[in-house]
């Protein structure tokens, strides 16, 4: 089996996923623009071959790679990033060599946040509000109709990259004179809590795995207002959000692709957000793997080459991401946070300064059957020292920091 990966490199852990591949017998071809010699040894030994292009948004380029390889290897099997970034040059290539998976036809339903409405309310989950706003007027008279706040989001966009919240027509005036000039969708403000449903289909489209995260706030706030993130996993995902994540998954009718899907959770019940059909961002992969012992980078190689899934779980582990940035005042040394919660922690490490704005500077991974454990660490991890201005006797301003 041919398997083209694009970026094989990028983010980090997701070599992993071509290492499995070709441990489950495929040839894993590779296209990037980083140097060969920068690529990781383990990578490299897992690819057959890597192509280097010079420019991965030169389409000219990549269809020429692809071309090579079915030259040299007979017909591609399937192309794959597993990063959002990339899924609409996935489906072209998928549509110009005929190659299993969502093509050009299908892409938008899944990179579209206003063609993701209509799929959410097909399987029966209400979302909120939304409309194009091409002008300013646009967006005023839609504000008229669902009120303040109000979000303003790229339709197609990549994480919270700029996103506003508004909560007034002069912010929104600001916002929108100073927003990207791509297609923007506005929606009613939603208080809620964010929970997601994760998981991984088969060939057929069955759900094989599947898990729940609850954040400590949106990405849109995290990055926005420069907040430490902390998320966990649920050991017991309620009724409700298991059944409107499989109703949404099934709607949606995407076959050997993780999935990561976003709801409000509202006094009145779960409100749609948006889906993601790509493994969870950051180290989410390797919280699936922490908190049920299993090994979801096989399992998957085993989807797509075997047509197998053969791991069991249990959910036995909440297991929590704890982010913190650089230029805050915490209190505890990292030392400190090893020393007082080692025997909980799994894992930890830098973050790439991609995803920093959204997942900090630096990630522990923690799982605990009690989430009190987690919750405890995460107060530990992200307490701060307080400051406080004030003029001294001479006139001049100081900081007084305080716990």
């Amino acid at each position: 089996m041919n398997i083209v990966f694009l970026s094989p490199h990028f983010p980090p852990n997701f070599y992993l996923f071509c290492l499995h591949l070709r441990k489950a017998g495929a040839t894993v071809l590779g296209i990037a623009d980083a140097p060969y010699n920068q690529i990781r040894d383990e990578l490299r030994e897992a690819m057959t071959e890597y192509y280097r292009v010079e420019n991965m948004e030169n389409y000219d380029e990549l269809l020429r790679a692809c071309g090579y390889f079915v030259h040299r290897y007979g017909r591609l099997d399937r192309v794959e990033s597993h990063n959002e970034y990339w899924l609409e040059t996935e489906s072209m290539l998928r549509t110009d060599f005929n190659i299993p998976g969502i093509k050009q036809d299908g892409v938008a339903r899944i990179t579209k946040k206003s063609e993701m409405k209509k799929v959410f309310m097909q399987a029966g989950v209400p979302v909120a509000q939304g409309q194009i706003v091409k002008t300013i007027e646009d967006a005023k008279q839609f504000a008229q109709k669902i009120g303040y706040p109000a979000v303003l989001k790229p339709d197609r966009g990549v994480g919270a990259a700029d996103t506003f919240r508004v909560d007034n027509t002069s912010e929104l005036e600001t916002c929108f004179a100073q927003k990207p000039q791509t297609e923007y969708i506005m929606e009613e403000f939603i208080q809620g809590q964010i929970v997601s449903f994760d998981g991984l289909t088969d060939h057929e489209g069955n759900i094989v795995f599947y898990t729940s995260h609850i954040f400590s706030q949106g990405i849109m706030e995290t990055v926005n207002e420069d907040r430490d993130i902390f998320y966990y996993s649920l050991r017991d995902i309620p009724e409700d959000l298991e059944k409107a994540g499989f109703d949404t998954v099934n709607a949606f009718g995407v076959r050997e692709k993780f999935f990561h899907i976003e709801f409000f959770r509202t006094r009145k019940g779960l409100v749609g957000m948006e889906v993601n059909m790509r493994p969870p961002g950051g180290m989410t992969m390797d919280m699936f793997d922490f908190a049920n012992d299993i090994d979801l980078y096989q399992q998957w190689a085993n989807v797509i080459v075997r047509r197998e899934f053969s791991a069991a779980y249990s959910r036995p582990y909440h297991c929590g991401y704890i982010g913190r940035k650089l230029g805050k005042s915490y209190k505890y040394t990292h030392k400190e946070i090893m020393d007082a919660y080692g025997s909980v922690i799994v894992h930890h490490e830098p973050i790439n300064s991609v995803f920093s704005a959204a997942i900090g500077n630096y990630g522990y991974l923690a799982r605990s059957e009690n989430i009190e454990a987690l919750n405890e660490l995460a107060r530990f991890v992200h307490d701060v020292y307080k400051s406080q201005t004030y003029i001294d006797e001479e006139g001049f301003q100081r900081t007084a920091w305080t716990e």
